[in-house]
């Protein structure tokens, strides 16, 4: 039985074709047992592929095509990586179901236009990168604020060769869960120490990621923070005042 509908497919076609320059693949590993949502990861991403003639499935064995698996750095399973000839590190462990799968679709989009929707002077900051930045996005697909920290996440790997961004989905991997003491998602975990709650705003995202990598002090990250808490608030001030 299909998971999309007819409506849901029919929006996806549309969607892709009016989207879609470069030819995208969705590179997924997976294995028989031992694995609770690998059926339905492949089933979901078979459909998906199957809209477009610029989106490839590919399927690899967890356990047996290991060398494949350990050349794209996946150590757990369901994975999929979206990539066009370029792997620009996005990765999606767990099914990407719920509002998770809006990441999936926009994904595919970022990769096959090879760029993303981040301001100049993100761009500009990425730039200053010298090492290896990891960061992982730990959701449940029930989450309605997950889906923007994982976009930009990956929207970021996709901006800088040094960025790899995970989705985690927090269910189907409890041990990491608990390892990065999640106790509400959205959390954001950069370089196993910095960490971010909620689905920050990109200047507060990116300044989090700079601080991690050692670029910025954790008292200039305060700053963006209490600037942002300060235009929100601004913000608020102003619809309430109309409201009078």
């Amino acid at each position: 039985m299909p998971l999309l509908s007819d409506k849901d497919r029919k929006f996806l076609e549309d969607h892709f074709r009016k989207n879609l320059q470069s030819p995208v693949t969705l590179t997924y590993f997976t294995q028989t047992i031992a694995c609770q949502y690998c059926k339905e990861t492949e089933q979901i991403l078979q459909e998906v592929a199957d809209l477009s003639d610029k989106i490839t499935l590919e399927v690899f064995n967890f356990i047996t095509d290991k060398e494949v698996a350990e050349q794209y750095g996946i150590d757990k399973i369901p994975a999929t990586i979206v990539r066009s000839d370029k792997d620009y590190g996005i990765r999606f462990f767990g099914i990407p179901s719920g509002y998770e799968f809006t990441s999936l679709i926009e994904d595919i989009v970022d990769v096959s236009k090879g760029k993303s929707d981040l301001s100049e002077k993100t761009l500009q900051a990425l730039k200053g990168l010298k090492e290896p930045v990891h960061i992982q996005v730990f959701v449940t697909p029930t989450c309605p604020y997950c889906p923007a920290a994982v976009r930009m996440g990956h929207s970021l790997a996709v901006a800088s060769d040094k960025i790899r961004a995970d989705m985690i989905e927090s269910v189907e991997f409890p041990h990491l869960a608990n390892k990065y003491q999640v106790y509400g998602v959205p959390r954001t975990v950069i370089n196993e120490e910095t960490h971010l709650e909620g689905a920050a705003p990109e200047p507060l995202f990116v300044a989090k990621v700079l601080q991690a990598a050692g670029l910025l002090s954790e008292e200039a990250v305060d700053k963006v923070q209490a600037d942002y808490n300060a235009q929100v608030e601004k913000v608020q001030a102003d619809q309430e005042g109309k409201q009078k």
